[in-house]
């Protein structure tokens, strides 16, 4: 399992108007102070044209401003490194290549530049990590700026009560679903007053399935925008993300020799049950058409196993999603992702690995969505109907789910889309 931690932007838009902060001289008399402001120590005011216009259209335009204002307008990456190593750069504990590593800064990760030193080095904060680094290991202002689209994600959290997503980047579209407040998407485009936002990967195609959010409606903001960095990590993270993933393959190989286990008594009673039945029977045996028996579902009480389920699957978030696949540490999809959970107990020969249309219409049976419980499936459609996207419920309202490539295996609120469908697995 592997935890991904993440250095925050956050840009705010105003409609018609840009606003940039224009540095004094009692702006930098209290760095730290100043660091501590916003999320993750930048908070940046910008209009919504400066994200939206080729690069060389903002360059124009800011050297206007500089011009009229007889000063210059820094990038808002001003106080942003990111960094350009091959690989990786080491944090050092003081200003130095002799001195103790600290953690380290892989590349397109990104750290608040606290105070520049003599001797090409900087002072940075990253994550949990701070130290210092060879500033030319580091991209700053405009040259960070150019490494957002590639290492950067940019999600868009909606801030009204319930937001319409549609087909295409206007009112009079199709609406695909709706959103309640509160809940964050990966922006796969900015079309101006409009992002494109990533709803899920399409479970038959591999294909990513999208749709369009207005940034504000009557002149009142719906959406807030972040950009996240991946950030610094510490040598201690480093060791328990190692053990996280460890953790999560001994738990898988675990439940498998448990399954193996559990499969070797069922067919030692069901054997010893057959050879009493044959014996008692063994006069009338040859006059018996013999029937295909059934795939038996594995015993014990549904709720307990549900459990068990449920917090077996939770071990593997944030590991990859992978299209077609169903390894819980190497990567899945939505739909490989449920059934090799299921399989891991006992349900390989009742639920068979098919796409998540199929498992809506064959496995299980059919419950409300207020009837929902723990190990249920909830499924998802897009605006045709088609079902292209399952989920585990967990309980409190919560699903885990192979989302998408961008993100992995997470967590999300059940109704973070519309619920097309939920089917009963247990009973």
């Amino acid at each position: 399992m592997r935890t991904l931690r993440t250095l925050k932007v956050a840009l705010c838009c105003v409609a018609g108007t840009l606003l940039l902060s224009i540095p004094t001289a009692s702006a930098y008399a209290d760095e730290t102070s100043a660091l501590e402001q916003g999320v993750a120590g930048i908070t940046y005011t910008l209009d919504t044209y400066y994200y939206s216009v080729p690069k060389d259209e903002v360059v124009t335009a800011q050297k206007a401003l500089s011009t009229i204002l007889k000063t210059e307008i820094l990038s808002p990456y001003n106080n942003l490194g990111v960094s350009t190593a091959s690989e990786y750069v080491n944090v050092r504990k003081d200003p130095t290549t002799e001195s103790e590593i600290v953690g380290k800064l892989y590349r397109g990760s990104a750290a608040d530049i606290i105070e520049y030193l003599d001797g090409d080095w900087v002072k940075i904060v990253s994550g949990e990590v701070e130290g210092y680094i060879a500033s030319n290991y580091l991209a700053i202002g405009r040259e960070a700026e150019d490494m957002v689209e590639e290492y950067a994600k940019i999600y868009a959290t909606v801030r009204t009560t319930t937001l319409n997503v549609r087909q295409k980047p206007t009112t009079e579209s199709k609406i695909l679903t709706q959103i309640p407040d509160g809940e964050t998407y990966m922006v796969v485009k900015d079309h101006g007053e409009w992002v494109e936002i990533l709803l899920g990967q399409d479970d038959d195609t591999g294909n990513e399935y999208t749709g369009f959010l207005a940034k504000r409606y009557n002149g009142q903001e719906l959406i807030e925008i972040d950009v996240e960095f991946k950030v610094a990590i510490s040598r201690e993270e480093e060791a328990a993300i190692k053990a996280a993933q460890e953790a999560a393959e001994r738990a898988e190989r675990e439940r498998l020799e448990k399954l193996a286990q559990e499969k070797a008594e069922r067919e030692r009673r069901e054997a010893a049950a057959a050879k009493a039945e044959k014996e008692r029977k063994a006069s009338e045996a040859d006059k018996k058409e013999t029937s295909t028996p059934k795939p038996s579902k594995p015993s014990g009480n549904s709720s307990g196993r549900a459990q068990e389920i449920v917090t077996y699957a939770q071990k593997f978030v944030g590991n990859p999603y992978v299209w077609g696949g169903t390894s819980l540490t190497r990567g899945a999809d939505c739909s490989g992702f449920v059934w090799r959970i299921y399989s891991d107990f006992g349900y390989g020969d009742v639920f068979k690995r098919m796409s998540s249309a199929d498992i809506a219409s064959s496995v299980g049976r059919k419950v409300s969505v207020s009837e929902r419980q723990p190990g249920d499936l909830i499924f998802y459609a897009s605006s045709s109907g088609r079902v292209n996207h399952v989920a585990l419920y967990i309980g409190n309202d919560k699903i885990v789910h192979a989302a998408n490539k961008n993100q992995g295996i997470i967590t999300s609120k059940y109704n973070y889309r519309n619920v097309y469908r939920v089917r009963r697995i247990l009973d």
